[in-house]
């Protein structure tokens, strides 16, 4: 297969956060001082029933967060409380490579055309570039529920590719989501390339490359 563009997904693929976010909501309580009612992981896997198109991630998180308060017999105001609190704590700029991520955007970049497809607002994922230090190392970089609809719906990958003149059929995408990453890829004619943090599941979708680290990918699996 011949390559001319690869695309990058962002957070868990390319960076994480020192501080877990976990952390980041207990503090939150704490400022507000209540007991916490939710996990983190309740706002990861039902935020998407009160994304609205543009969302900013501060609002998004203030309605998730009142609607949390509502269910557990709280004021929805206590609930925007521990928003405001979780956004006081969090530093976004405060991330770090995963291992073998920023050797992985050098050596795409060296080569071909490179995009970036995040699902997350500018404000947010801007401040991780920045603290990362690699925003000017993408071509084009497109933001998934903002100037285009969330992966994994095809659009995204559209248009980054749109941008940096490449066909599908000559473009892979790296990504740690199957649902949002591989799934998104397929829909829109891409190779995948899976970081899998866990060898021991079968994945659905199926994608085209697994890696386990950052590191496979400077050896360019598409090959």
């Amino acid at each position: 297969m011949t390559v001319d563009a690869v695309l990058f997904d962002l957070d868990d693929t390319l960076c994480e956060y020192h501080r877990p976010a976990a952390d980041v909501l207990s503090a939150a309580f704490d400022r507000v001082g209540v007991e916490p009612w939710f996990p983190i992981e309740t706002f990861y896997d039902r935020f998407e029933e009160f994304a609205r198109p543009g969302d900013d991630i501060r609002d998004l998180r203030r309605r998730c967060f009142a609607a949390f308060a509502g269910e557990a017999g709280l004021d929805e105001d206590v609930g925007r409380a521990v928003a405001e609190a979780f956004e006081a704590e969090r530093d976004q700029s405060n991330v770090r490579f995963l291992p073998g991520a920023r050797e992985a955007v050098q050596t795409a970049a060296e080569q071909y055309r490179v995009g970036l497809v995040t699902n997350g607002d500018p404000w947010m994922q801007s401040q991780k570039l920045a603290g990362l230090g690699i925003g000017d190392r993408f071509e084009t970089i497109v933001h998934g529920g903002h100037d285009a609809p969330y992966k994994p719906d095809p659009e995204p990958f559209y248009t980054a590719l749109d941008e940096l003149g490449v066909d599908a059929g000559r473009a892979v995408h790296v990504g740690n989501s199957l649902s949002a990453d591989v799934a998104g890829a397929h829909n829109a004619g891409l190779r995948s390339v899976w970081l899998d943090g866990d060898a021991s599941i079968d994945p659905d979708p199926v994608p085209d490359h697994r890696v386990e680290s950052m590191h496979d990918v400077v050896e360019e699996p598409w090959h």
